[in-house]
């Protein structure tokens, strides 16, 4: 048995180098403007009584934010608010254009030049082909190199298309890539008609076979790269609990990890619907404190077996529960997050 100065972290006793999954917020905050920007970023700071807490990413708007002919002065605007003092957690990323938009290439440039090194993440759209894909982040690998960025900058990737959807389990292989995002309305509309405009909400885009099984497939790929899912948008921007039950539907049913807000009120919904339930934070502390003193070998617990499989997805859950503010007992505060 190990003494206390012996004592192995489990990052380092349980992945043996290989890649981690990523632990990264479960809500993703759209704003396009730099008056949504701030806000959003506000709503991050523990300092304002009124705010949720460093429990989100924000993704800053070009595709959709920049009006037409001032996309140069968007994507220089959201450098400057992700360089500034506003940006405090440093939990906030960019989508750019797409790549049928002549734009895109300036936004990487501006944005991985003036913002690579705060930038946590720049998401993808409307890839159709895996050539897409590919063509776009090493043109943002290039730019990084170019400019001196040493971090790896993590892609988010879109998939709304037919193309993207053939091609999920190649595109999800892609060096950097961390979430593959699935963009509903743009998806339904693609199947002319097919689909019904009533599948964009609940209970359609989850009963809906068509979408079910592109959801299936997109978390599907996504896990078995080690890259994080994560879930479309509710339309219903007011009603708190329709957000909640499809954030709670996404997790639970198809295993999504993330998911889209597109108004304030919908963040606290989301998290709460995907943070690690309770009960098990406490007995994963538990289990992963015993498993620590055996030098992680095999352990009982509560009448149970438990050994380096059970391990790992107790460290993940502990991970995910630090990151939503779930309550975790101190001792193993003080020996895994000290």
């Amino acid at each position: 048995m190990a003494t206390t100065q012996q004592l192995v972290h489990p990052k380092d006793a349980l992945f043996g180098g290989e890649k981690s999954f990523p632990i990264i917020p479960s809500c993703e905050h759209f704003a396009g403007s730099e008056k949504l920007i701030l806000k959003a970023l506000s709503m991050q700071d523990t300092n304002n009584p009124n705010a949720v807490g460093p429990v989100f990413d924000i993704t800053c708007d070009c595709e959709d934010g920049a009006q037409a002919g001032q996309e140069r002065e968007h994507a220089e605007m959201i450098v400057r608010l992700l360089t500034s003092e506003a940006n405090k957690y440093k939990m906030a990323g960019a989508r750019i254009h797409d790549y049928t938009n002549s734009y895109w290439k300036q936004d990487v440039d501006i944005l991985v030049a003036g913002a690579g090194k705060v930038l946590s993440y720049i998401t993808i759209p409307k890839c159709t082909t895996y050539a897409q894909a590919s063509e776009m982040i090493a043109y943002i690998q290039k730019v990084a190199t170019f400019n001196g960025v040493e971090r790896l900058i993590p892609v988010h990737i879109l998939m709304e298309t037919h193309g993207a959807l053939k091609a999920v389990h190649e595109i999800a292989t892609l060096p950097w890539v961390q979430v593959l995002d699935f963009g509903l309305m743009d998806f339904v509309s693609g199947h002319h008609g097919a689909i019904p405009a009533s599948a964009m909400r609940s209970p359609g885009q989850f009963d809906h076979r068509l979408l079910a099984r592109a959801k299936a497939e997109l978390v599907a790929a996504a896990l078995a790269n080690g890259v994080v899912p994560a879930h479309n948008v509710t339309l219903d921007l007011k009603n708190v609990e329709t957000t909640r039950s499809d954030a709670s539907r996404a997790r639970n049913e198809f295993g999504f990890l993330r998911m889209w807000s597109i108004y304030p009120t919908q963040i606290e919904a989301i998290v709460d619907a995907m943070k690690p339930n309770f009960d098990e934070v406490q007995d994963g502390a538990n289990i992963l404190l015993a498993a620590q003193k055996a030098d992680w070998g095999p352990i009982q617990y509560d009448g149970e077996l438990h050994d380096r499989a059970t391990y790992r997805y107790f460290w993940e859950i502990l991970q995910k529960a630090k990151l939503t503010l779930v309550n975790i007992p101190d001792e193993a505060i003080k020996a895994f997050f000290s």
